[in-house]
C-alpha cells in the first residue's frame, strides 16, 4: 500500500499577492487622507487673511505645494479679458525681472482666459497654442491650468507647471486644484467685501472730517492735506499727490506717501496738461486709470511709483478744481472701477465743501473790506488832517524859537509827523478794496496774496507798500513781482516753520523792490531750491537783482529788485 502525497491546505490562494494589493490600497487611502487633510488646512490658511493681495499669493503658493509643482502663478483677469496682474512663485528675483515685460495673455495663458476650463498637458511645448518663454526663463514641461471663479465671474487662473519627479499632473491633482480654486473664490469674495467695508468706513469718516474742518474755519491747505492722506488710505495706494492748474500744466501742491528724501523734489513739480494721466482727468472731469503707468506711456512725476496708477478730478466736469493722482508700486493689484467711483464721489464732496468754505470766507472778506473802507475814510478825513494841521502849527512856531536845541527838537517832531502821514497813507492804500473787481490794482493784488497766505501760515504777515505802485510799475514788472511774492510766501508756508513774516513793496527812483523776511528755520547750508532759482531768473530777465540770505535775527531775508517800467 502506497502512501498518498500531501495536498496544500489552501490550494489556489495567492496570499502574498493579496496582502501586497491590500497594502498598496491602504497606502493609497492614507495618501488620499493626508491630501484631504492638506487641502482642508490650505482652505483654512487662505481664508485666514482678509487682505486681498496677501490672500492671492497664499492661494498660488498653496496650490503649488498641494500638487508638488515646481512653479506656479496666478493671473488676475481684468477688463477686456486681459491679465492685469501676474503673481509667480518658485522663480528667483532675477527670473521674475526677466519676464516682467513679457507679453502676458498670449499662448496657453490667453487660451485659459478665452476658454475658462481646466487644462492638463504632459508637455507645454506640444500644445499648438504654446507661445514659448522669454529669454532666461527656466524650462517647464508638465502643465495644469484651472480657472478661479468668484461666484459666476472668472477672477483669474491658476497656472502650475513642472511636477517634481518628472511626472505628469493626474486627474487627482486636477481635482485637488479645482477644489482649492472653489474655496479660494470664497476667500477672495470675503477679502473684497472686507476691503469694500473698510473703504466705506474711511470714506464716511473722511467726509465728516473734511466738511466739519472746512465749515469750522480750518484752512484749505490743512483740509486738502487731510483729503490727500485719506484718499491714500481708502485706495491703499503707495503715494498720492494733489495737483492744481498752473497755466498749461498741473503743479503738485500736496503729496502723501512719498519718501521724505523725495518730498522736496516732488513738491512744486509741474506735469504737462496734454498727454498725462492727471491732465486727462482734469480736462475730461472723469477718473482715469492704467494698470502699468510705465508701460502705458503717459507722462509721470519722476520718483513716484510707476506701477498701477489713477487720477481722480476734484469737482464735476466743467468746474474741476484740481486732480488727485494715485500710484502703486510695480507688481501690486491695479485700481478697480468701483474704487475709482468711490474716490470720485469723495472728491466731489470735498470740492463742494471747499466751495461752501470759500463762500463763507468771501462773506467774511466782504465784511472786512467794508470795515477797512470805513477805517480808511476816517484815517484820511480825520487823522491825517489833524496830523497835517499839527505839523503846520509846529512849522509856524519854529520861527519863534531862539534856542537851536529846541528848534532842532521841533524840526525832528515835524519830520516824524511827515513820516507818520506817509505811513498812514500807505496803510489807507492797503486797506482800500479795488474799485474794479475785474481789473484789480497792483496794490490790491499784493494785499490779496498776503491775505491769502494768512490761512496757510496761521498768522497775518506784516505788509508795507510805498510809492506809486499803481502808476509807475509796468505790466511785466507787476506780473513778475506777484509771481515772486507768491513763491516767497509759498516757501514760508512749506519750509520755514515761521511765526512771523513781513512783506515790503516799494517804488523809488523808478526801481521796484520787494523784501520778504521771516523768523523761521532759515536756509540750510548748500540748499538749492527751484523756487529760489526761479526768483533769480525772473530778476535777471528784467535786468534786476535777487539775493537770499540769513536774516539778522534768524530766518530768511529775500531781496528782489527790478526796473519799475
Amino acid at each position: 500500500m502506497t502512501t498518498a502525497e500531501p495536498h496544500p491546505l489552501l490550494p489556489g490562494m495567492r496570499l502574498d499577492d493579496l496582502l501586497a494589493e491590500l497594502r498598496t490600497r491602504l497606502e493609497a487611502v492614507l495618501a488620499t487622507r493626508d491630501r484631504v487633510h492638506a487641502l482642508l488646512e490650505a482652505v483654512v490658511l487662505i481664508g485666514g487673511d482678509l487682505k486681498l493681495e496677501t490672500a492671492l499669493r497664499r492661494i498660488v503658493e498653496t496650490a503649488a505645494r498641494l500638487v508638488d509643482a515646481g512653479y506656479g502663478a496666478l493671473g488676475v483677469v481684468g477688463e477686456e479679458n486681459t491679465l492685469v496682474e501676474f503673481i509667480p512663485v518658485g522663480l528667483s528675483e532675477e527670473e521674475i525681472a526677466r519676464i516682467e515685460h513679457w507679453p502676458h495673455g498670449l499662448g496657453l495663458l490667453g487660451l485659459l482666459i478665452k476658454e475658462p476650463v481646466p487644462l492638463r498637458l504632459a508637455r507645454i511645448s506640444d500644445h499648438p497654442g504654446s507661445y514659448g518663454f522669454p529669454p532666461g526663463h527656466p524650462p517647464m514641461g508638465s502643465f495644469l491650468g484651472v480657472p478661479l471663479r468668484v461666484r459666476e465671474e472668472v477672477f483669474g487662473n491658476l497656472y502650475l507647471t513642472e511636477k517634481r519627479g518628472g511626472g505628469e499632473f493626474d486627474e487627482e491633482d486636477q481635482a485637488v486644484v479645482v477644489a482649492l480654486a472653489t474655496a479660494a473664490g470664497v476667500a477672495i469674495e470675503n477679502a473684497r467685501l472686507y476691503e469694500e467695508t473698510r473703504r466705506r468706513e474711511i470714506w464716511l469718516q473722511a467726509s465728516a472730517e473734511v466738511t466739519t474742518g472746512l465749515l469750522s474755519g480750518a484752512g484749505p491747505l490743512e483740509v486738502l492735506t487731510q483729503v490727500t492722506r485719506r484718499v491714500r488710505e481708502m485706495a491703499d495706494a503707495d503715494a498720492v499727490t494733489l495737483l492744481f492748474p498752473a497755466g498749461d500744466s498741473l503743479q503738485v501742491m500736496i503729496s502723501d506717501g512719498v519718501d521724505n528724501a523725495m518730498d522736496e523734489a516732488v513738491d512744486g513739480v509741474e506735469v504737462a496738461m496734454a498727454g498725462s494721466l492727471p491732465g486727462r482727468a482734469y480736462t475730461s472731469g472723469l477718473p482715469q486709470m492704467v494698470s502699468d503707468l510705465a508701460a502705458g506711456g503717459p507722462s509721470v512725476i519722476e520718483g513716484l511709483p510707476a506701477g498701477p496708477a489713477a487720477a481722480v478730478p476734484l469737482g464735476k466736469p466743467g468746474s474741476v478744481r484740481g486732480v488727485l493722482a494715485l500710484g502703486k508700486r510695480p507688481g501690486r493689484l491695479p485700481f478697480t472701477p468701483s474704487m475709482l467711483r468711490m474716490l470720485h464721489s469723495f472728491a466731489d464732496q470735498a470740492a463742494l465743501a471747499l466751495e461752501l468754505a470759500e463762500a463763507r470766507q468771501d462773506a467774511e472778506r466782504l465784511g472786512l473790506l467794508e470795515d477797512r473802507d470805513r477805517i480808511a475814510r476816517d484815517l484820511h478825513d480825520v487823522v491825517i488832517q489833524r496830523l497835517f494841521a499839527t505839523a503846520m502849527t509846529l512849522m509856524s512856531t519854529l520861527r519863534l524859537i531862539e534856542r537851536p536845541e529846541a528848534a532842532g527838537r521841533v524840526q525832528h517832531a515835524i519830520d516824524e509827523l511827515d513820516e507818520t502821514i506817509r505811513q498812514i497813507r500807505s496803510t489807507i492804500f492797503a486797506l482800500q478794496s479795488p474799485q474794479l473787481p475785474d481789473e484789480p490794482s497792483l496794490r490790491a493784488r499784493v494785499v490779496e496774496l498776503v491775505e491769502g497766505a494768512r490761512s496757510h501760515l496761521g498768522f497775518m504777515p506784516g505788509l508795507r507798500m510805498e510809492g506809486q505802485l499803481d502808476h509807475e510799475v509796468g505790466e511785466a514788472a507787476a506780473e513778475h513781482l506777484l509771481a515772486v511774492l507768491r513763491e516767497a510766501l509759498s516757501n514760508i508756508v512749506r519750509h520755514a516753520k515761521a511765526s512771523k513774516a513781513t512783506v515790503a513793496v516799494e517804488v523809488s527812483d523808478r526801481t521796484l523792490s520787494l523784501t520778504v523776511q521771516d523768523n523761521g528755520v532759515g536756509l540750510p547750508p548748500g540748499a538749492r531750491h527751484s523756487g529760489l532759482r526761479n526768483m533769480g531768473e525772473r530778476a535777471t530777465e528784467l535786468g534786476g537783482r535777487f539775493a537770499a540770505e540769513p536774516a539778522p535775527d534768524g530766518g530768511t531775508l529775500l531781496r528782489w529788485s527790478v526796473p519799475a517800467g
